[in-house]
């Protein structure tokens, strides 16, 4: 086994099996999408043909949108998936944002929480894609001041809530939308339902990958992600694997996991908060203990990073006309080369 080259090719990061930006949210899941610029190469580079003008279209016309919800931070979900994953995810959300506003001595009674979500509605409601500063004018308007802080608060209820969602992708700014006029209604399902449509996406999308690795990217209890793999049954199987540096691991697969198209010698620009580190809890299998804090630190910022064969080696810096690139493993920047044109190459289709 070779998990390195199975996560490659599960997380679509070579040989990609999709043409559309929508596609590649819609089998992973659920993305992170903490980096409102660098979220759209995460996706467009697991297409054949990465374009930023295809993200915008499937992200402007609904059929990927943007919201806090697993672990509270922000996440990229199909327009499928969106109503059952936030009635799944939304209660253990809500439970981390209140954590996070009771460390910071931040109370907001439910009563504050309707009037200003009735107002949160009203301008969006108005303006169709509006963006946090229309929030701010619209709370001066009724007399009302608070701080950036305390309106996120309230922005992270109103996504959680079902109310609010991502409006049109603006170059830097994000927007917010009524989710109602945004996303379409689908049918309901049931826990059971969810819990199993999440499981078997995130193991399809990320194995080889634990029990653990589930848990720590859902942000769901263990038994909710147990429940989940039982439900699944036949659908995913156990293999034991261990490498003479590393613990041993259980890996859940899927029958149909792909084993074919790795090929030497490719190197990826990865952006930061990219599921390839992001998606599981143990991530020394592709970045070495010793390096991890090249990737990420402690407070969990992630940093653009450089693979070579799936191994994390590097650091790059986007948005920039020439790569820019450092290595603390022995690769040569000439070699990421027609990387570096396939990303320049996305940002003008």
């Amino acid at each position: 086994m070779n998990p390195v080259a199975l996560r490659l090719l599960s997380q679509q990061l070579i040989c990609p099996q999709f043409d559309k930006p929508e596609e590649v949210v819609n089998y992973m899941g659920a993305m992170q999408a903490q980096e409102y610029r660098m979220m759209r190469w995460a996706v467009a580079m697991r297409t054949r043909k990465p374009s930023a003008k295809a993200f915008k279209k499937a992200f402007d016309s609904g059929q990927i949108i943007r919201l806090h919800l697993m672990r509270g931070t922000w996440q990229l979900v199909s327009a499928e998936d969106y109503w059952p994953l936030l009635e799944l995810c939304s209660a253990k959300a809500l439970a981390v944002i209140k954590g996070w506003m009771n460390s910071n001595k931040i109370s907001i009674p439910e009563e504050e929480v309707m009037k200003i979500r009735e107002i949160l509605v009203q301008t969006a409601a108005g303006k169709g894609s509006v963006t946090k500063e229309d929030f701010v004018q619209a709370l001066a308007e009724k007399d009302i001041c608070m701080d950036d802080h305390r309106l996120s608060y309230h922005i992270r209820y109103a996504e959680l809530s079902g109310t609010l969602c991502s409006g049109d992708l603006l170059p830097m700014k994000a927007t917010y939308a009524l989710a109602a006029d945004k996303v379409k209604p689908h049918v309901k399902m049931d826990r059971d339902e969810a819990l199993a449509m999440l499981a078997g996406k995130y193991f399809q999308s990320r194995q080889p990958a634990t029990l653990e690795d589930f848990v720590w990217w859902s942000g769901l209890n263990i038994n909710d992600c147990r429940r989940g793999i039982e439900i699944l049954g036949d659908f995913l199987h156990v293999e034991t694997w261990r490498a003479a540096s590393l613990p041993r691991r259980e890996f859940y697969f899927t029958d149909d996991c792909r084993t074919r198209g790795f090929r030497k010698g490719k190197y990826l620009l990865i952006p930061p908060y990219d599921e390839y580190l992001i998606g599981y809890k143990s991530r020394d299998i592709v970045l070495s203990p010793d390096y991890s804090h090249k990737a990420h630190n402690n407070s969990g910022i992630f940093q653009p990073v450089i693979a070579h064969d799936g191994v994390i080696c590097g650091n790059w810096t986007p948005f920039k006309e020439d790569l820019q690139a450092t290595f603390f493993m022995g690769v040569h920047e000439a070699d990421l080369q027609e990387e570096w044109k396939r990303y320049k190459t996305y940002q003008l289709k």
